[in-house]
């Protein structure tokens, strides 16, 4: 057998592979400056969602209190006050006694008697006590004789003129003793027999405790009210009770006072005093200008008003309302003063919003007045009662 041995070419193919570098994208969750802006516009997404979401509630709720308002009423209840309206001037001053006299002696001397002792009454006129007065009875008793002399042989301008130097003696005679020149109580008197006085020594007080009187000043603004024997009110911190007087007299002129004030100086009176009550004691008070004036409020609130009359739903004592129609008029801006309907301590309930009342309805505020209080509108003390 023959072999054909075939000699070939062994090709051995070669694939060329081109080598490249590859370039790798980095993921953006491994850039940290990109991360951070992606974290924050997240949160900046869910602030605006909660924000909006708050905002969606607040208006949800205003218009659900809203409608629960306008469908459901808001129960108060009001209760009438007795106020007492009282048009005053305050005053304020120290009382006086209705004459004082101040005891002294006219001329240097000793005492030669003493007739009264201090506390006692004595009336006007007596002899309180004496001074020697030996000089001036020699003085007298000596013109005396030659009156008498000159009566005889003298002339009639030389009589005349003794007897004008009579009457000058007796007056020096007179001025050794000391004499009330009133009814009235020795408030001090500290004088013994045989005390030895200087001219003008003062021995004691008399005063006249009939009435007593005071001075007190009154502000230009309310001297139109004054008139005569309007009643007057004393308070004395050192006297209980309170004391009663009058207006006597003021001028039709004022004054100025050291701080600049315009005022009137009127006199007030007290008849028959109390004992305990002191010339010199200081007192508070007023002067009564009209009577005091009683009156029934309530706030404006608790009256409604339907078709031009007014009306009050007043609590029973079981807990039921009943409405019933009231007479009002403004007092004040608060306040509205009951001419009829009600009485002292009604209890009043109003159910209605308190723009829909009468305080709505009547408009406007009229005058001074009530305020939960006492108050003072110039002179007018309100007092608010229970």
């Amino acid at each position: 057998m023959a072999y054909a041995h075939i000699t070939g070419k062994s090709e051995t193919k070669k694939t060329v592979t081109k080598s490249r570098t590859a370039r790798t994208v980095p993921d953006a969750d491994d850039n940290p400056p990109v991360r951070k802006r992606r974290k924050l516009a997240k949160w900046q997404i869910i602030l605006i969602i909660v924000l909006c979401a708050v905002a969606l509630g607040l208006v949800a709720a205003k218009i659900f209190l809203s409608k629960r308002n306008s469908s459901t009423s808001v129960v108060q209840t009001y209760r009438v006050r007795q106020e007492t309206n009282e048009n005053i001037i305050e005053i304020s001053g120290n009382i006086l006694a209705a004459q004082s006299q101040t005891l002294r002696v006219a001329g240097a001397g000793t005492v030669t008697k003493v007739n009264v002792k201090e506390g006692d009454f004595v009336k006007k006129g007596q002899v309180l006590l004496e001074l020697d007065a030996v000089e001036q009875n020699y003085e007298l008793s000596n013109l005396d004789y030659q009156i008498a002399q000159t009566k005889i042989n003298g002339s009639k301008k030389e009589l005349e003129l003794q007897q004008q130097k009579r009457t000058v003696l007796q007056k020096k005679l007179e001025d050794r003793k000391v004499v009330a020149s009133f009814d009235g109580y020795l408030a001090q008197f500290s004088v013994l027999t045989g005390d030895y006085l200087e001219a003008k020594d003062v021995v004691g007080t008399l005063i006249d405790r009939s009435y007593m009187k005071a001075s007190v000043e009154v502000v230009e603004t309310d001297v139109s009210k004054l008139k005569v024997n309007q009643p007057v009110r004393f308070t004395f911190p050192a006297y209980s009770k309170e004391v009663t007087g009058y207006v006597v007299s003021y001028p039709t002129v004022g004054s100025i006072t050291s701080r600049g004030a315009t005022v009137v100086e009127t006199e007030l009176r007290i008849d028959n005093p109390p004992e305990e009550i002191l010339p010199q004691f200081s007192f508070t008070g007023v002067i009564q200008i009209t009577e005091p004036e009683t009156v029934l409020v309530i706030e404006r609130q608790a009256i409604s008003s339907k078709s031009g009359k007014s009306y009050a739903e007043v609590v029973q004592r079981d807990g039921t309302t009943k409405e019933v129609q009231v007479t009002v008029e403004n007092y004040g801006t608060k306040y509205v003063k009951i001419l009829s309907g009600l009485s002292a301590g009604d209890v009043v309930q109003n159910s209605a919003s308190t723009q829909s009342g009468w305080a709505a309805s009547s408009g406007g505020n009229a005058g001074s007045g009530g305020n939960g209080g006492n108050s003072s509108f110039g002179g007018m003390t309100v007092r608010m009662g229970r």
